[in-house]
């Protein structure tokens, strides 16, 4: 058997349905039917990938007249942050996890190599919730510290790093199982909240699944862990397609984009998917996207400095570090000395905690006026899903606007485009938390008052992002 085709041979018992089953739900058996053509063209996707992380990290830096039609740097870099990351952020959102199902590359190795490895059983350890959260908020800073969109040799560094932590996951746990994805991948905390706007989910039906009981026991392979009969709604599913069809039960199928987050009241997920939100995808994102062009770090670091001058401190201001650890890059007139390092640093953690503290507490506020109960902060808190996924879409698609721009193209309607985008998942969330309040028991004037908490919320992350892209 190839090893495109040990990732995940299923058996599927199920007959097909006796009525005509809705196009969408088709498209399920279609993906379960040819799941040895999609691990084929998950490892085309793996060379895909791996050239493009690997060969421009040994080509040396293209002088000032290449560009991204004609050298392999500048178009890797172009396609790992101008077009993949931000639209498979906004893949998540139309459809599912399907990029992580279908064509996520370290998904596809870390499953591969638990076919080969050592099976072993998954240490308690690593069941922490808090993993996808402490990833994703260190590797978004690290990432920041060594230039990770301008140099193909930091885009090695943590997205090869993070292959090889998922394949050496994989080899060491689980047979045939997406250990790395379930519990320790960066992003997939991410992916699971954007994932719950989904129109396309996997719906189980309960009572078809007690009916038709096989009459042996055939289970497919469900990658990222999951007990398929208790499985509702889209953040955790893969929507590989590998169980489609089973017991007569499961089918892809439409929804309203909504529905997961206004009836989640009774599984609104963790307090640490509630940090990652809030400190991570909003504070930390801003802080993240926002340093290059504030000009309150530029004044801090400058008044450092000054300080450091007048106090014989200047070994801060020349000394540097490997590229590794801090930008490095002196032929491209690049470098970071340790107090950029620093306030770079400061800058992206302290709006992380500044930004998302803020938003936290007027979230609490509301939830506790609107009376929604022990889990009610849990619940609203999602309503801001939405201006959380487009401030990410808007941050890493100012990749793609800058190098469009350094190619000649003028874009003067790219700041209409990012002001319908943001306002538009504005009142996406208002609406959300509007609905959301009124689950709670306070009467009318309360609910309107906990909403405006939201509003303050909502007109605070909207303004930071203006200042960004308007203000600065």
């Amino acid at each position: 058997m190839e090893p495109s085709q040990r990732i995940a041979s299923v058996t599927i018992d199920a007959t097909a349905p006796a009525t005509p089953r809705p196009r969408v739900a088709r498209f399920g058996e279609m993906l379960r039917r040819h799941s040895h053509a999609i691990r084929r063209l998950q490892w085309a996707v793996i060379l895909f990938y791996l050239a493009l992380l690997i060969i421009p990290a040994f080509m040396p830096l293209p002088d000032n007249s290449a560009r991204i039609v004609d050298n392999i740097r500048l178009f890797a870099q172009f396609l790992f942050w101008g077009i993949w990351w931000p639209f498979v952020l906004l893949s998540i959102v139309l459809l599912g996890r399907l990029w992580c199902g279908l064509l996520c590359p370290e998904g596809a190795l870390s499953e591969w190599a638990s076919e080969y490895g050592r099976s072993g059983g998954v240490p308690r350890w690593m069941r922490w919730g808090g993993w996808p959260t402490l990833g994703f908020i260190l590797t978004t800073l690290y990432g920041q510290l060594i230039s990770v969109y301008d140099y193909p040799q930091a885009a090695l560094l943590i997205l090869g790093g993070s292959t090889l932590a998922a394949m050496l996951v994989g080899y060491l746990y689980g047979r045939g199982k997406r250990v790395w994805c379930r519990y320790l991948c960066p992003v997939s905390g991410v992916f699971n909240l954007l994932a719950r706007l989904s129109p396309l989910h996997y719906r189980v039906d309960p009572q078809a699944w007690r009916d038709n009981r096989p009459p042996h026991r055939s289970v497919p392979n469900c990658a990222p862990l999951l007990d398929i009969r208790r499985m509702q709604g889209a953040a955790d599913c893969h929507a590989c397609g590998r169980c489609s069809g089973q017991r007569d039960a499961v089918w892809l199928s439409l929804r309203p984009m909504n529905r997961e987050i206004l009836e989640a009241s009774g599984s609104a997920g963790t307090g640490w998917d509630i940090r990652l939100l809030l400190y991570g995808m909003i504070g930390l994102a801003i802080g993240a996207f926002q340093w290059t062009v504030s000009p309150w770090l530029v004044t801090v670091k400058q008044a450092l400095a000054a300080w450091m001058v007048n106090h014989d401190m200047t070994w801060l201001l020349e000394r540097t570090a490997p590229w590794w650890l801090l930008t490095n890059y002196p032929e491209n007139n690049d470098v970071f000395n340790v107090l950029d390092g620093a306030v770079v640093g400061f800058y992206i953690l302290a709006s992380a905690l500044l930004i998302g503290a803020t938003v936290h507490g007027l979230v609490a506020l509301a939830a506790r006026m609107a009376r929604l109960g022990s889990r009610g902060l849990l619940h609203l808190a999602q309503s801001l899903i939405p201006i959380a996924g487009a401030g990410l879409f808007l941050g890493l698609s100012s990749t793609t606007v800058k190098w469009l721009r350094f190619e000649g193209l003028g874009l003067d309607w790219i700041g209409a485009v990012r002001a319908v985008l943001l306002l538009g998942a504005m009142f996406w969330s208002l609406w959300l938390g509007w609905q959301i309040l009124g689950q709670g028991t306070s009467g009318r004037t309360l609910r309107l008052a906990a909403w405006c908490n939201l509003l303050g919320a909502n007109l605070l992350i909207g303004g930071c992002w203006w200042l960004q892209f308007w203000g600065w």
